[in-house]
């Protein structure tokens, strides 16, 4: 997320189409939340926490499809959508798991917990970028993206086992 605006100033993309696909990203990232509660009633919210990581894995493949605007800006907007329908259904599953009385506690530390690795990865994205280029961006990201589909499936399982 934080690296893209930089790929693209790097591959000599204006300033002002890095500027256009974050703020279309933005909209992808916040547009969602109007409807996801309903996808999260309906589907449920692990679901909707699937289709966030599918998005973020397209993100991630549209990048690798080249380096110029239109492609940027895919890569944001899937991006930004898929943050949205994960951030939100995980937040959803987070607090099923946990009493009335634990959910500001659990709700508060699952949101530092995002929020600080979400902060740690910015910092890193920069360096990553100048050192190593925008295909390591992308293929990196498939590291953390590959820790949550496990953890949705560790979760989907432990569920499966509890109700049999």
């Amino acid at each position: 997320m934080a690296a893209a605006p930089l790929a693209m100033k790097i591959c000599g993309l204006s300033q002002e189409s890095a500027n256009l696909g974050l703020q279309w990203r933005i909209i992808a990232m916040y547009g969602p939340s109007f409807w996801t509660g309903c996808l999260i009633t309906r589907l449920g919210a692990s679901c909707v926490v699937a289709i966030g990581l599918a998005l973020i894995a397209a993100s991630s493949a549209a990048g690798f499809l080249g380096v110029d605007v239109a492609r940027f800006w895919a890569t944001l907007i899937l991006l930004g959508a898929g943050w949205s329908f994960g951030f939100v259904g995980a937040s959803a599953m987070a607090l099923e798991c946990h009493q009335p009385e634990e959910k500001a506690r659990v709700q508060s530390f699952s949101d530092f917990v995002v929020f600080g690795t979400m902060a740690v990865g910015s910092l890193l994205s920069g360096g990553l970028l100048s050192s190593f280029g925008w295909s390591a961006v992308l293929t990196l990201s498939f590291t953390p993206l590959m820790v949550a589909v496990a953890a949705l499936c560790a979760c989907a399982f432990s569920a499966r086992v509890k109700s049999a």
